[in-house]
């Protein structure tokens, strides 16, 4: 088993509302990255997933809990911990200075982190443009002369250039042709295996998660609900809602008979999340235990964990509650 190298113990990120209250974006999460793998933490859009990497690399405030790097927690100053752990964000064009040249964008973290004196500073923009894919003769250029797929190589580029060997990678394919996608997911898997990285792939696309995951994170509302291996996990998955996300991901060939599972009902809101189990609001296999009971994630089977109370003994049950209750259409 691979060192930990980080970890994310009870996590919570609330958004204090003005008339009272607050939005729970991030309610009590707790994982842990091994060195060298990568993570996918999927979900429904609004279930938390950005506002967790942020919080991890202290992008966004926590409430409470605490990520620690290598053992050590991450305090108020994160200056000693920027050069190990980098983000590569969503949108490519609006996390780029539209007023510097792409040098200079690449080589920021190189000056601030004093990773190389001035003479060597512009060979190593080259070397880390050659290594995403970009010429460096297009250096001197501004970020609106390249493309969208361009545009997030060159994000890739600077995450690169403070030589982390942890970096989160948020929905960094989401704005991108499906032409251009597998490019970069080519690229970061080159990338992971050629630098020893170590990754947190956030994204609601399930095949691309499928694809470069060695682990798989659900989550639902502010919580984990699942986690696993991604071989275990798309070939049987436990939880009822992990089960709808997948069988909503599209098919090609002799698969396109797979059925699809519609969840009834709305997503609550995590200002007011529901009592017990969140998911129980949706979940056809829900009983009234089910809204006294905070469901904990634990092991149903070797490296596979879910939150849910019925999940285990019963578990040969849930098949035939699925078929009776959940909405099945053909595709």
């Amino acid at each position: 088993m691979d060192e930990i190298l980080v970890s994310v113990r009870d996590l919570a990120v609330h958004f204090p509302l003005r008339g009272g209250g607050a939005v729970r974006a991030v309610d009590g999460v707790s994982l842990d990255i091994p060195q060298r793998q990568t993570l996918g933490l999927v979900g429904e859009s609004g279930c938390g997933k950005t506002t967790l990497g942020r919080a991890i690399l202290h992008l966004e405030r926590s409430t409470a809990g605490q990520v620690l790097y290598r053992n050590q927690p991450l305090n108020g100053n994160m200056r000693q911990f920027r050069r190990h752990m980098q983000m590569i964000f969503q949108d490519p064009y609006a996390s780029l200075n539209p007023r510097m040249r792409v040098s200079s964008i690449i080589a920021e973290p190189i000056h601030s982190l004093g990773l190389a004196r001035r003479g060597s500073v512009r060979p190593r923009v080259d070397q880390l443009m050659s290594m995403v894919g970009l010429n460096p003769r297009f250096a001197t250029r501004y970020p609106h002369e390249f493309s969208g797929g361009q545009r997030q190589r060159i994000g890739i580029a600077r995450a690169l250039a403070a030589e982390p060997d942890f970096v989160i990678a948020d929905e960094p394919i989401s704005a991108l042709d499906v032409s251009i996608q597998a490019q970069v997911l080519n690229l970061l898997e080159r990338l992971q295996r050629e630098l020893n990285l170590t990754l947190l792939f956030i994204s609601h696309d399930l095949r691309a998660v499928r694809r470069i995951s060695d682990q798989i994170c659900v989550m639902y509302l502010g919580k984990i609900v699942e986690f696993a291996p991604a071989a275990d996990l798309y070939s049987a998955p436990l939880m009822p809602y992990t089960r709808a996300l997948i069988s909503a991901v599209p098919v090609i060939g002799a698969q396109r008979s797979r059925r699809r599972i519609v969840l009834t009902g709305d997503v609550p809101s995590p200002a007011d999340p529901p009592s017990g189990c969140r998911f129980r609001t949706r979940c056809p296999y829900a009983i009234e235990e089910c809204a006294r009971t905070i469901p904990l994630l634990r092991q149903i089977r070797a490296g596979h964990w879910a939150a849910c109370i019925r999940i285990g003994d019963e578990e040969a049950d849930i098949d035939a509650v699925m078929q009776k209750n959940i909405k099945i259409q053909q595709r």
